[in-house]
């Protein structure tokens, strides 16, 4: 036991010196662990300007927009009601705004549990599912094929589309039966 307590003292005393180094400076591992937290740190504020700044551009006449302002938006008529919504930016909504430059995307939905509206595409997209708690407003890609559109809450593995900007008469709207709803591109 005695030579187990030996050889830890000399191994702590051995990296002790070496941390130190012999003439009181850094050592290179430390000068190294050193610099690289600086470069961490330098990279993260670089990554913060440009996230800063692609969220940002500048107009033709200076101004400056932001990222929500320049977003991709989505019209969902349903009835004589029209809503907007702003779309992600995912392959399914691309390629679901491909489908809505060709012609408007009608599509009949049925209610779901109280809390959603739901139909089919008719065809399918792809998908980037992510477990996701819903709200009011809130327009996602289920299975694949089909779109729903919520009123209330729900926790489920989703592809966002979009989210609805105005609630105002959002639910009414909906009602508790089928709608048909027709979705275009907004220009």
């Amino acid at each position: 036991m005695k030579k187990i307590w030996i050889i830890f003292m000399a191994l702590m005393l051995m990296m002790n010196v070496a941390a130190c180094g012999l003439d009181g400076q850094k050592s290179g591992a430390l000068e190294t662990e050193s610099t690289s937290v600086e470069t961490i740190r330098e990279t993260e504020n670089v990554s913060e300007q440009t996230e800063m700044n692609d969220s940002k551009r500048v107009t033709s006449d200076n101004s400056e927009e932001t990222e929500a302002d320049t977003a991709m938006k989505m019209k969902v008529q349903i009835g004589n009601q029209s809503f907007t919504a702003t779309l992600e930016d995912n392959t399914a909504v691309r390629e679901l705004v491909d489908m809505m430059r060709e012609a408007p995307v009608s599509i009949d939905m049925s209610d779901y549990s109280g809390f959603e509206k739901v139909g089919s595409l008719g065809r399918s997209l792809t998908t980037d599912n992510h477990q996701t708690t819903t709200s009011a407003g809130d327009i996602v890609l289920y299975n694949g094929d089909n779109i729903v559109m919520f009123y209330g809450s729900n926790s489920w593995s989703y592809t966002r589309i979009g989210h609805i900007d105005d609630l105002t008469g959002w639910e009414e709207t909906l009602g508790s039966g089928s709608i048909t709803a027709m979705f275009s591109i907004e220009e």
